[in-house]
């Protein structure tokens, strides 16, 4: 790559990261197949992410004065990003793929909106509900309250109305 093509891709990779919702560094173990990292994108894809395996060298620059640079630490060894505007989504599918890989692959940290999170507070954000799940969890408490509300309205109407059948009866 030359220079300029360097400062262009480094250029554009902070915007991504910088734009991302969440930011996970992993740690790309050895013996990690190429079909293993092609089946973590279509996953992480799916979901509307990235991962890209980015030169340690080309990331610290990125990185560098910017929110980001937290994560320079972690920039040992063979690792990728992978990045999104989707928190929960995304790290589930981090944390899918690091669990089934047997130790292939390992969550190092993460950048959640604004702030440097390590690899426990990420796996613990994989087990939160998407946010589609979580939108039908208010759905359900919504109608709930409103079903007990409108119960609530008719009782006192049917009490009386079962008083008054009673009533007739006699």
């Amino acid at each position: 790559m030359l220079r300029q093509e360097k400062e262009a891709f480094v250029t554009d990779i902070r915007e991504d990261l910088l734009n991302s919702g969440i930011v996970i560094v992993v740690n790309r173990g050895s013996g990690i197949t190429v079909e293993e990292v092609t089946k973590l994108r279509k996953d992480l894809n799916k979901s509307k992410s990235k991962f890209k395996i980015i030169k340690n060298t080309l990331a610290r620059k990125a990185m560098e004065k910017s929110d980001l640079d937290c994560l320079s630490q972690y920039l040992s060894g063979m690792t990728g990003f992978a990045y999104s505007n989707d928190p929960v989504e995304a790290s589930k599918a981090v944390f899918t793929f690091c669990k089934d890989s047997e130790g292939k692959m390992e969550i190092l940290a993460g950048f959640v909106d604004g702030k440097c999170v390590t690899s426990s507070e990420i796996k613990e954000l994989a087990t939160l509900p998407s946010l589609n799940g979580l939108r039908s969890q208010i759905v359900g408490l919504l109608s709930a309250v409103a079903g007990k509300l409108v119960r609530t309205i008719n009782e006192p109407g049917a009490m009386i109305a079962r008083i008054v059948a009673k009533k007739a009866e006699n």
